[in-house]
């Protein structure tokens, strides 16, 4: 019976031990979204209009992680659109959000900062 106690007490010490660290990576990184003004236009959780009844002005980025799941060098290339903002004319959530572009964000947020971030998003698992 200890045999069996021992391993599964282990397992779930170390499962808790994940989700700590998963806790504090995401208020990190929430917190690096609100002072670098991702906030402003981006929410975490896809749902209702905003205040003023519009779609969000930028994709929840639950909607961003499940649209670019998978998909070779994403990160990459969202890390550059984040830095280098967006075209209007090639916008790829016409229709589901209210902003057309992302602006450049290079003065708001270091390339190292937006890489992390992007990151993050990508592992959001979708919303159940």
């Amino acid at each position: 019976m200890h045999a069996l106690i021992r391993p599964t007490a282990f397992a779930l010490l170390a499962a808790l031990a994940v989700l700590a660290h998963a806790d504090s990576r995401d208020d990190a990184m929430l917190k690096l979204a609100s002072t670098s003004g991702c906030l402003a236009c981006h929410r975490v959780e896809p749902g209702a209009a905003g205040p003023d009844g519009l779609a969000p002005v930028g994709p929840a980025w639950r909607d961003v992680a499940r649209k670019y799941q998978g998909v070779p060098g994403a990160a990459e290339s969202l890390t550059r659109t984040v830095m280098g903002g967006s075209n209007p004319y090639a916008s790829h959530w016409k229709g589901q959000v209210s902003g057309l572009a992302m602006p450049p964000n290079a003065v708001a947020i270091r390339e190292a900062d937006a890489s992390a971030l992007v990151q993050w998003i990508l592992q959001l698992a979708p919303a159940r």
